[in-house]
This record gives structure tokens, sequence and C-alpha cells, in this order.
């Protein structure tokens, strides 16, 4: 799946890829501030969730529920790892096991560890305003 996008029309665009995701586990590729923490917002928002969400650089993983206080998904920033023995020693693994979606921020960083069953998302920047998208089905 290709989708050429502008900021405006990133719900539409969250709303097809929840839709066509083969897999709850999602790998976001992209340079930085190409709208990989955007796209997940948007997403998250479209699953249920109603706290606004933000980059998990920092503390590495964010956890999203819905109002009813249901788990939807957890999203990995794995932006600052030196070394992918760091994922496993915050119990990437745990999360993995529990029937949430995931997003996952810079894959590359623990491909050792990245589930068999998820799907490569490339954000490429077009310009200051656009996007494209390239979902691999």
């Amino acid at each position: 799946m290709n989708i050429t996008y502008t900021e405006n029309e990133i719900d539409k665009v969250a709303k097809k890829v929840i839709e066509k995701a083969p897999h709850k586990t999602l790998l976001f590729h992209a340079a930085m501030g190409a709208g990989k923490t955007t796209l997940i917002k948007a997403i998250v928002k479209n699953l249920g969730v109603t706290a606004p969400g933000n980059s998990p650089t920092f503390g590495i993983v964010n956890e999203y529920d819905n109002e009813k206080g249901d788990l939807i998904a957890f999203h990995f920033d794995f932006y600052r790892l030196n070394d992918e023995m760091e994922a496993l020693d915050m119990g990437f693994e745990d999360y993995l096991n529990q029937d949430a979606w995931i997003f996952i921020e810079w894959p590359n960083k623990i491909e050792s560890f990245l589930p068999e069953h998820s799907t490569n998302i490339h954000i490429e920047i077009i310009d200051m305003q656009t996007r494209r998208i390239k979902m691999d089905l």
C-alpha cells in the first residue's frame, strides 16, 4: 500500500493503516522528523485512546489505554538504544506477549528481537507538508 498525504489527512491515513495491517506489530522506518510519532498518535487516537500521545524517546515506551482502562497499545522509540540487549533488559519480550498493538520506531536498533509477524511502514519526506507512506502487506 502506498499513500501520499499531508498532515491534515493524517486521520484518514491512520484509519487505512489500521484497516490494512495484517498484524498488530508495526515497524516504523523513517528519517528523524518524518512524522513517525505523528502517525502513531493518529493511529492510537483512531483505536480509541483518549489521552494524547507523545514520543517515548526518553522513556523508551508509552502505554496507551482506552477510556475504559483497557490496554490498547505500546509505543516504543528505540532511537537512544546503544545496544539491542537494552531492549531485553527493559522486558521487551514481555510486552510482545500481550494482546495489544505494538508500534516500534527505529526497529533497526533491535533487529534480532523483532517479531516474525510484523508489518514494515516506511515514511518518506516529499516536502515540508507532504509524506509518502509505504506499508508492506
